[in-house]
């Protein structure tokens, strides 16, 4: 129990590394810290540790603090957290919703932000349903911004010309690789789908 507890405690916390040096998501979670950063005004990314290093160090401090308070309450409490594990979800399920709805309820006290909670709930049921994923939707979603702004300054100090993403060794090497890790990705899928065509034959 001891190992893959502290692997994933392990992961759940290196996974900040990428996003606050790079400002990069490693996982649908990290891209919720990345938007909630924008939405206070910080910029994730190497200048994170100079420009807010209140934060950035507070991160750190958190992870010892958060590490010390899961030993002091698993310990004397793992009989309640066993106990929770058996409650039936139709009676979970309404209880986080309320406190949804009360955390979004309290932030500026408008009924608004209930209704569009509810919303963005039945929107992502549908998706769900449709057995979309998530990950992809909130990388684009906070990454989007990010290229659109960074290509801008390229095409500008290129005076419009395309060309300098391929002709820059630095832009070319990425654009490479991308292509080979996105071809590595789709290759088991379109095997998968020549080996059944094949079947059905």
């Amino acid at each position: 129990m001891a190992a893959p507890e502290a692997a994933n405690n392990a992961g759940a916390q290196m996974s900040f590394i990428p996003m606050l040096t790079l400002g990069i998501p490693s996982n649908p979670v990290m891209a919720l810290m990345i938007g909630a950063m924008i939405i206070q005004g910080i910029q994730p990314g190497p200048s994170v540790m100079t420009e807010q290093p209140a934060l950035f160090w507070g991160v750190i401090a958190s992870m010892w603090l958060g590490n010390l308070m899961l030993l002091v309450l698993n310990l004397p409490l793992i009989g309640i957290w066993v106990r929770m594990i058996t409650i039936p979800y139709r009676y979970l399920y309404p209880m986080i919703v309320v406190f949804c709805a009360i955390g979004v309820f309290s932030l500026n006290n408008a009924n608004f932000d209930v209704y569009l909670m509810a919303l963005f709930g039945i929107v992502g049921y549908v998706f769900k349903k449709l057995d979309c994923e998530p990950a992809p939707l909130l990388l684009g979603f906070i990454l989007g911004p990010m290229m659109e702004e960074f290509l801008r300054r390229a095409l500008l100090l290129s005076k419009g010309d395309p060309a300098v993403m391929l002709t820059r060794p630095i832009s070319a090497a990425m654009l490479a690789l991308a292509a080979v890790l996105l071809t590595l990705v789709l290759l088991p899928s379109f095997s998968k789908t020549r080996e059944q065509a094949f079947q059905d034959d």
